[in-house]
């Protein structure tokens, strides 16, 4: 398949901030142009009758059921804290 007529690989390219040689641009043109032609052949595809989808598959909730449970105890959530204080995690002052 020829390159596209009306792409224009200098703009692509400069869009993507791509500095092409001109055996570069020859090959990229040809393979733009080879994508251009299949998406002209998936255009003449009929479908009407078949429903828009976002996923190829139905997408059903995969999380756990949100049951609330008692927490880390605090001797465990502060074991590797650097200082803490009244049970609590001391960091530096970051606002003045």
């Amino acid at each position: 398949m020829s390159s596209a007529p009306d792409l224009d690989l200098d703009h692509v390219a400069k869009l993507a901030r791509l500095a092409l040689t001109p055996a570069e641009k020859a090959t990229f043109s040809q393979q733009l142009g080879d994508v251009l032609h299949h998406i002209e052949q998936l255009a003449k595809v009929d479908v009407t009758g078949i429903e828009p989808t976002a996923h190829a598959f139905p997408v059903v909730n995969v999380w756990a059921e949100d049951v609330a449970r008692p927490g880390l105890p605090v001797e465990a959530a502060l074991r590797n804290a650097p200082a803490q204080r009244d049970h609590m995690i001391v960091v530096p002052k970051v606002v003045e």
